[in-house]
């Protein structure tokens, strides 16, 4: 199947992208990781399919700022693709270690920027879950009312790693918190 405008990939190296147009041989992909438009052959392996949309023969004229506009609409509602958010300054080039009880085993290190990163994508990632679950058409009020408050209790369990974050709105916020 070709893909069509609107598809999302996701790229080895560049990470994940949306399909902006559909050449003979090509496709133009935004990549999110470089705020640019790439030009890829159809025939290339290393393109993994995250959500398809078949290809249309209807040819619609959009401008570049409505591309723009509608491109960042969709990656922020629908994608689990992250802005960087920034690590607190006092953690920078920091190192998390863990040790173990037992003092004949190796401790573990490692860099405070890679377990953050790991933290944003947990928030991320419910995030996206979160507006699966409003924006599904078969649960009821009541179903996602329930799902929801599991959700929030998820953020409140990890607040503890609040302190990582180097503004306040970018941090996990429990029930107690608007």
């Amino acid at each position: 199947m070709e893909l069509g405008t609107g598809s999302r990939i996701e790229h080895f190296t560049l990470g994940r992208g949306v399909i902006v147009d559909v050449g003979t041989d090509t496709y133009s992909i935004w990549f999110k990781s470089t705020n640019a438009v790439k030009s890829i052959g159809k025939t290339f392996d290393g393109l993994r399919v995250v959500s398809a949309t078949e290809n249309s023969d209807v040819t619609t004229v959009v401008n570049t700022a409505d591309l723009e506009r509608i491109l960042n609409r969709v990656l922020d509602d629908r994608s689990d693709i992250s802005d960087l958010v920034p690590l607190a300054n006092k953690w920078q080039d920091g190192t998390l270690i863990l040790k173990p009880f037992e003092a004949d085993m190796q401790a573990k290190e490692i860099p405070i920027e890679t377990f953050f990163h790991k933290i944003v994508m947990v928030r991320d990632r419910l995030r996206v879950m979160e507006q699966q679950i409003n924006a599904h058409k078969v649960l009821t009020d009541a179903e996602k009312v329930d799902l929801q408050q599991y959700i929030t209790r998820i953020y409140g369990s990890l607040t503890t790693f609040n302190v990582l974050f180097k503004h306040t709105e970018d941090a996990f916020k429990g029930s107690g918190k608007e």
